[in-house]
């Protein structure tokens, strides 16, 4: 318990599961799955996957309470609309969800933190939907 008068602050999402580097992680361990996954690949236009990793990194980092550089970068997320023009179906989406939850594992963060991850992913995911399959 703090002492009376002190200011009790809670620590970031982003800082608490350890900053840049565990998004960094996260998100390169993300990528190395959608490389080796063929049909979750053809979702990424680019021939390297670099660029999307920076900007999903990006994202996620400012989502979680970091840096706000995706947003001084790219305006605001608006993600259904980025994603419009590439069929996300079902199949697609339970792809993406996979590799992303497996990324999330290898992190060994807290069980309540991964959960509270892992609960964001899916939901993001689900959101994201726009076809069937």
């Amino acid at each position: 318990m703090a002492p009376r008068g002190a200011r009790v602050t809670q620590q970031p999402f982003y800082d608490r599961v350890g900053g840049a580097a565990t998004f960094e992680r996260l998100v390169a361990r993300f990528y190395e799955g959608v490389a080796s996954d063929p049909p979750l690949r053809a979702l990424y236009p680019e021939d390297d996957l670099g660029p999307a990793a920076d900007r999903l990194r990006m994202f996620l980092e400012q989502y979680w309470g970091g840096p706000k550089t995706y947003q001084e970068q790219r305006g605001h997320p608006r993600l259904r609309m980025r994603h419009f023009d590439y069929a996300v179906t079902p199949a697609q989406r339970d792809r993406w969800v996979h590799h992303m939850l497996v990324a999330v594992e290898s992190l060994g963060l807290d069980p309540a933190d991964a959960e509270t991850m892992r609960e964001y992913l899916v939901r993001a995911a689900d959101f994201l939907v726009n076809a069937d399959d």
